[in-house]
This record gives structure tokens, C-alpha cells and sequence, in this order.
């Protein structure tokens, strides 16, 4: 039988604050030392009184701004209450009637899908554990690192759809400087919680933990689509639970039954007084939003407008923030460098060889752009040499390899190197002549007619060229084959 999904996800992502949530220690998610960022405070010692962080909050409320949602003026932390080795004070700060965020909207970029999200909070995050056979070591330096937990109302229905979502979400935190959102050290995390139904009515949910990457994303929901649909089928009671995906079995586990809100006895956290914003002098509504940097899908739409870009080269732009301001950067230089130029023909050169040569160069060396030493308006030189006949295509990749490591000039790469293609015509035709009188052959099957024989005297010229450190044009040196061989 056929049965209908529904998904919905809760998200948290750590934000890129300087400070934890609620105490002075240093948030670095890069620190390998265990137990090194750590005090009194986020260890939960009696007597200590928790301080919130104001970059955090700020972080969530701007957000909150970029997905369209109604931002709180007040709001309140509460104690949310579970015992675990990974939660110092027994209990966490978090959020659970009065959220920062509600009601906003993200939407899916490739299909348009407008993706309800219920709510957006702010809390402290728990320990790092790590099990050695019997044993559970605990590293305390991410316990109180703030959190934003995001949750989504039911609107996803395939496990592509949630991908998507997660990816563009990614994206708006890091173009929001809210959260690096680095699924590989954790810093995003992603639960779904998924039911089938036969009909339009919701099935049982089932939440899915443990998911650390896009890819697991997808293959968890198909995984959970197709095991809760296989027990319907089977005339099998689907049970409400929390189930963990195993990555390497590639398949859910149950892990226990699924805890309702009123099992961590939540109630208003008694050190912290609620906050009211509009009493906050510094701090504006609408300033948020003229804080906000132009977002993913404006991005899409702006590059595909003005640069006529779609696609997969679209996406590496999108997706690469740095890559699209070198990108713009580029082709402003590049069209300044040669005013007489078509400005459609070097855009079309910088997507090229930007999305081809460049990105391939910076794999290839496992380096990002912010590694090398090349600029914009080296680049956008590069582009008109090539442009103007000055460089050959083939010189061009070569120049680039060696500008992103030394941070050189193309025309002093160029003429270093020999290839900047001279329009000398005097030491072009000396060349020539000196190839004529080489090659007898060539020069009786050309006059047989033989097309094939002047490519060949134009390639021994074109090498001879180099030897010397002359740039030749192939063009030119034609023109003067043909000349001569009159």
C-alpha cells in the first residue's frame, strides 16, 4: 500500500559567539584539550547564578528576522529537568512557553515549498561524551555552549525534502554569521520526526536522533518511510519512540519510548527575570532587519538576472559566499581593465574558468580560496589577456596555478614565463622563415594542398616561440606562414 509521509524537524545549531551562554568561559568548538574551557558556572557548582549571553540573543532575534517571523518582546528562560552525565547542573537552561522566535517561514529553493517553522529558542548545550568500553568519559567544554533550537511544523513529505531544507538552513546561518553550522564537528545537528499515514490524517511519530550529515538525513527518513510502511503493511501497531540511525548499518535502532514536555517538569528558571526587549534602549526591531545581508534565494535570483548563471555553477556560488564576492569582484576588474570589452563575454570567461580551473585547482591542493594569495583584480587582468589575444587558453591555466601561489600579476607571469602571445611581427616572421627552411617537406605538401602541413609548420613555429620566451600568437604566426608562403 501506498502511504503518505509527513516530517517534521527540529534543529539545533550552536551559535558563533565568543563566550558560552551563561558564563564567561571561551566557546571554541576547535579546542581539542577536554575539561580546558570550563568554570563554576557552567559546571553547575552551588551558589553560581547564570548571566545570559546578549550576542546569543541577538543572534536568535536576527534569525528570526531573516525567516519572516514574529520576534518576542518577552520572553523567558526555564529549567528544563533530566539527570545524564553530559548535564552538570541536572537540569538545563532553555526555553519552553515563551520562545525568542515563532511563526516563520523558510522556503526550499529548488522546488518553492514554503516550510512552516513553529518556533526558534535559545538554550545551553549539554556535555560531549565519549564511551570507552565500560567506561564514559565527559568533556565539559561544550556544556553551556548556546544553543538555537529550531522546530518546523509537519510541512516536509519526502526525505529530499528535508535534505533540502537542512542545506538551505545551513546556509542562511552562515551567510547570517549566526552559527557555522558545521555539521561535521556538530555544530548543526539535525532530528526528524516522521510518520505514515494511508490517508490524509497524521500516523504515529517517530523521532529519529544521531544524524550528523546531509546524506544521513536522506537515507534515515527513506530508511524510517520504508520500516513504519513495511509494519502497516504487515497489520503490526506502529509505537511512539526515539530511535537513533546507525551510520554504519545504515538503518534506525529504538533507543526508548518518546518522552512527552511535561516529563522534564519545566518550570521558569528562578535566577534569570524574564526579558522585555522594547524596555531594552540599544536594541530595535527594526534595526534587525537592516542588519540582514542578502540572503540564498535573493542571491539566485539577483545572479540569474544580472549574470544569467543557473544551475550547478548557480549553486557553487550560492553556496560558496567568499566564491561569489571574488566572483563579482572579478568581473567588475575585468571589465575596468579593458573598457572596449563585452562585458556579457567576460562574465562568461569568469564563471568558466572560476567554477572549472579555479575550483579545480583549489581541490586538487585541498585549500580554500581564503588560502591563496590571488585577487580579484588579478583575476579580472587575467580575463582581459585572454580577451585580447595577449594569453592562450592553454597559458592561462598556467598562469592561474601559479598566481593563487604567488599572488603575481598574469602580465608578469606572462612574460616571465614566455607565453604572453607578441604581436611582434618582425621576430614572428624571423621564426618563420628559420621553420620554411627547416622543413622542405612540409612547405612541397602545402603547396600540393595540404591544409594539414601549415598547422604543423604554425605548431613547430609556435614551439620554437617558447624556446626563445616569445609569446606567440598562433593567429598572427598563421597570417605570416601565409604570407610567405606566397
Amino acid at each position: 500500500m501506498a502511504y503518505k509521509p509527513t516530517i517534521g524537524l527540529e534543529i539545533h545549531a550552536e551559535l558563533a559567539t565568543n563566550t558560552k551562554m551563561f558564563c564567561s568561559c571561551k566557546n571554541d568548538p576547535d579546542e581539542r584539550h577536554p575539561n580546558i574551557n570550563i568554570c563554576p558556572v557552567c559546571l553547575g557548582h552551588p551558589g553560581t547564578l547564570p548571566v545570559p549571553n546578549k550576542e546569543a540573543i541577538h543572534k536568535v532575534l536576527k534569525f528570526g528576522a531573516a525567516i519572516g517571523a514574529s520576534i518576542a518582546d518577552e520572553s523567558r528562560f526555564d529549567r528544563k529537568n533530566y539527570f545524564y552525565p553530559d548535564l552538570p547542573k541536572g537540569y538545563q537552561i532553555s526555553q519552553f512557553p515563551y520562545p525568542l522566535v515563532r511563526e516563520g517561514i523558510l522556503e526550499l529553493p529548488f522546488s518553492g515549498k514554503k516550510i512552516r517553522i513553529t518556533r526558534a529558542h535559545i538554550e545551553e548545550d549539554a556535555a560531549r561524551s565519549a564511551h570507552e568500553g565500560k567506561a564514559t568519559l565527559v568533556d565539559y567544554n561544550r556544556a553551556g555552549v548556546p544553543l538555537m533550537e529550531l522546530v518546523t511544523e509537519p510541512d516536509l513529505n519526502s526525505a529530499g525534502e528535508a535534505r533540502e531544507f537542512a542545506e538551505e538552513l545551513q546556509l542562511i546561518l552562515r551567510y547570517l554569521g549566526v552559527s557555522d553550522a558545521d555539521m561535521e564537528k556538530g555544530q548543526m545537528r539535525v532530528e526528524a520526526n516522521i510518520s505514515v499515514s494511508p490517508d490524509a490524517n497524521l500516523g504515529t511519530k517517530v523521532e529519529v536522533k544521531n544524524i550528523n550529515s546531509f546524506r544521513a538525513v536522506e537515507k534515515a527518513i527513506e530508511f524510517e518511510i520504508a520500516r513504519q510502511g513495511k509494519l502497516l503493511d504487515e497489520g503490526k501497531k506502529l509505537k511512539q519512540e526515539t530511535r537513533g540511525w546507525d551510520d554504519a548499518h545504515q538503518k534506525t535502532v529504538a533507543q526508548r519510548s518518546k518522552e512527552e514536555a511535561h516529563d522534564y517538569r519545566y518550570f521558569p528558571e528562578p535566577d534569570i527575570p524574564p526579558m522585555k526587549l522594547s524596555e531594552v534602549a540599544e536594541f530595535s526591531f527594526s534595526a534587525l532587519t537592516h542588519e540582514l545581508p542578502e540572503l540564498p534565494n535573493k542571491k539566485r535570483v539577483r545572479f540569474r538576472k544580472e549574470f544569467n548563471i543557473d544551475g550547478e555553477k548557480l549553486e557553487i556560488f550560492v553556496r560558496n559566499k567568499r566564491f561569489a564576492e571574488f566572483f563579482e569582484e572579478a568581473v567588475s576588474e575585468g571589465n575596468r581593465w579593458n573598457n572596449e570589452a563585452n562585458p556579457k563575454k567576460i562574465t562568461e570567461l569568469s564563471v568558466n574558468y572560476l567554477t572549472s580551473d579555479l575550483m579545480g585547482i583549489l581541490k586538487s591542493n585541498e585549500i580554500s580560496l581564503e588560502d591563496t594569495k590571488i585577487t580579484p583584480e588579478n583575476f579580472g587582468e587575467l580575463m582581459k589577456m585572454i580577451l585580447q589575444g595577449e594569453i592562450s587558453s592553454r597559458g592561462a591555466k598556467d598562469i592561474l596555478a601559479i598566481m593563487v601561489a604567488s599572488g603575481e600579476s598574469p602580465a608578469e607571469i606572462a612574460k616571465r614565463e614566455g607565453v604572453l602571445q607578441t604581436g611582434d611581427s618582425g621576430e614572428l616572421e624571423n621564426i618563420a622563415r628559420a621553420i620554411l627552411a627547416s622543413y622542405d617537406e612540409a612547405v612541397r605538401d602545402y603547396k600540393k594542398g595540404k591544409e594539414a602541413s601549415l598547422q604543423f609548420l604554425v605548431g613547430q613555429a609556435m614551439r620554437e616561440a617558447k624556446q626563445q620566451k616569445i609569446g606567440a600568437n598562433p593567429a598572427i604566426l598563421k597570417e605570416i606562414f601565409l604570407q610567405l608562403l606566397k
